[in-house]
C-alpha cells in the first residue's frame, strides 16, 4: 500500500472504498508503468521512431524532478548506461542501486546550493557528450527548483522570487515563465550546444501538458518571452517586492534580443499525464459499483475550483465523482497545509450542512503537499462540531484542522509526479 496509514483511516466501509479508489490512482502513477512503452533493451520507442542505441559508443542519463531515481532505476535495468546524473529533492530516500549515477539532492521548493551545484554538474555534462554519444533525459515535475543556475542575479534573490511566486496564487505556467527568463539553463538553453543525438521522457505534472512549462523546459524550445514574464510580474503586483537586480535584468532582456535556442536535437516526448492515474480511478471505483464521473482538469484557485467541484456533485446516492488537476492557492496567512488540504477544507465548508452523506479527498500524487509530510486530507462532512473553519482557511492552515478532527493521508515521498487526484462519493 502507497497510503501508509489506510488501516486507520479505513474506519467505515466507504471510506475504505475512497482509500482503494485513491491508491488505485497512486499506483498506476508510478514510472515503470509508463517507461516498459518506450524503453526496451537497447531501443527508445517514440511512437513509429525507434532509436536503435547499438548505434552509439556511449549512452547517458541525465534524469530530474520527483520521480528522477525511480525513472533511472527502471531504465538502467533495461539499457546498459555508461554513466548519468540523477537529481532529486532532499526530502527523498533515493530507490537508486546502479552505481553508475550521480547523485544530487537539491532544494524543493526553493532552490538551494545543491540546486545550484546540481545545474552546474548537469549543464558541464550535457556540454560534454559527442557525437558519438546519445544522451537520454528523464524528466518529471519539481526540476524548476532542483536545476538552478540564476543568469545575472544571485541564488538569494532566486529563492525569494520563488517565494513569492509560491505565494501569490500563480499558476505553474506563469510561475515557470519568470523562472525561464531568470535562468542560464531552463528554456531549452541547456541542450543549445549539445553535440549528441538524444531525447527526452517526460512526466507531466502541469495541466496543460506543455513540454515547455514541465520543470521550466530545459530541453525544449522557450515559447515565451521577457515581456510575458514582466506581465505575470505586473498582474500579482509583485513589482515592488522583487529585488531590484531581477528587475534590472528582465528589463535589459526587454532591451535586448532574447537568447533562444537554436533548433535542438532533443526529441521530447511526454510518457504520462495527470489522466492516467484518472482512468486508473475510474475503473477502481466502477469496479466497487460506484455511478463514476469525471472532472478534470482542476486548475483555478482553491476558492473557485471548490465550488465547481461542488456544483459537479452527483444528484444520486452511490456516485463517485473523481477529479484531477492541480489547484492554485494564495497565501496570506502563517499556518501549514497545502492545495489538497486547503481544497478538501474549502470542499467540506460548502458542504458540511448539507443534508446528503458525503466523502470528501483530495492527494497529491507526489505524496507531499505543501509545507506539511502528508499527501492530503480525506473527510466525511457527518462530523458535528466542525468550528471556525473559516478561521482555519483564513489563516492557511487546513493541516492543523485536519490534525485536530483526523483526515490526514499520509503517503510520504511517492517517487513519481502526476499532480493530484480527488474525489467526492455520495453515499
Amino acid at each position: 500500500m502507497m497510503i501508509k496509514n489506510f488501516n486507520s483511516l479505513a474506519n467505515t466501509e466507504v471510506k475504505k472504498k475512497a482509500l482503494l479508489i485513491l491508491e488505485s490512482g497512486l499506483s498506476s502513477a508510478q514510472p515503470k508503468n509508463f517507461l516498459k512503452s518506450f524503453v526496451s533493451k537497447n531501443h527508445i520507442l517514440l511512437g513509429k521512431n525507434q532509436i536503435l542505441l547499438s548505434n552509439y559508443k556511449r549512452i547517458f542519463v541525465v534524469a530530474y524532478g520527483k520521480a528522477a531515481d525511480s525513472m533511472a532505476e527502471y531504465v538502467s535495468k533495461k539499457i546498459n548506461v555508461s554513466q548519468g546524473i540523477v537529481v532529486v529533492p532532499k526530502y527523498i530516500n533515493s530507490s537508486i542501486t546502479s552505481k553508475r549515477f550521480k547523485m544530487f539532492y537539491s532544494g524543493h521548493p526553493l532552490p538551494d546550493k545543491e540546486s545550484v551545484r546540481a545545474g552546474r554538474a548537469v549543464q558541464k555534462f550535457v556540454n560534454s557528450c559527442t557525437k558519438e554519444d546519445f544522451l537520454l533525459f528523464l524528466i518529471s515535475g519539481g526540476g524548476s527548483s532542483l536545476l538552478a543556475l540564476p543568469d545575472e542575479i544571485t541564488l538569494t534573490e532566486k529563492k525569494y522570487v520563488t517565494k513569492l511566486l509560491l505565494q501569490s496564487g500563480a499558476t505553474i505556467d506563469e510561475f515557470n515563465c519568470v523562472r525561464k527568463h531568470l535562468s542560464m539553463i531552463k528554456g531549452g538553453r541547456l541542450v543549445q550546444n549539445l553535440n549528441c543525438d538524444g531525447c527526452a521522457l517526460v512526466m507531466s505534472d502541469v495541466v496543460s501538458n506543455d513540454l515547455s512549462v514541465i520543470s521550466s523546459g530545459c530541453t525544449y524550445n522557450d515559447n515565451t518571452t521577457v515581456s510575458d514574464a514582466m506581465n505575470i510580474i505586473t498582474k500579482y503586483s509583485l513589482g515592488k517586492k522583487l529585488p531590484k537586480k531581477v528587475i534590472t535584468h528582465l528589463k535589459h532582456g526587454l532591451n535586448t534580443r532574447a537568447i533562444r535556442p537554436s533548433r535542438l536535437r532533443i526529441k521530447n516526448k511526454i510518457i504520462a499525464t495527470n489522466q492516467d492515474c484518472l482512468n486508473a480511478m475510474i475503473l477502481k471505483s466502477k469496479q466497487l459499483g460506484f455511478a463514476t464521473k469525471v472532472y478534470s482538469p482542476i486548475r483555478h484557485d482553491v476558492v473557485i475550483a471548490a465550488k465547481k467541484i461542488v456544483q459537479m456533485i452527483p444528484r444520486k446516492k452511490n456516485s463517485c465523482m473523481i477529479f484531477g488537476g492541480e489547484p492554485t492557492v494564495q497565501v496570506k496567512g502563517k499556518g501549514k497545509g497545502g492545495r489538497n488540504q486547503e481544497l478538501v477544507l474549502q470542499i467540506l465548508k460548502l458542504i458540511h450542512n448539507s443534508n446528503d452523506r458525503l466523502l470528501v479527498s483530495s492527494i497529491s500524487t507526489d505524496g507531499i503537499d505543501g509545507n506539511t509530510t502528508c499527501s492530503g486530507a480525506l473527510i466525511e462532512n457527518n462530523l458535528s462540531n466542525l468550528q471556525k473553519i473559516s478561521s482555519y482557511l483564513k489563516n492557511n492552515d487546513s493541516h492543523s484542522f485536519f490534525k485536530k478532527y483526523g483526515g490526514l493521508v499520509k503517503t510520504g515521498p511517492t517517487h513519481t509526479n502526476l499532480m493530484d487526484v480527488g474525489l467526492i462519493i455520495k453515499y
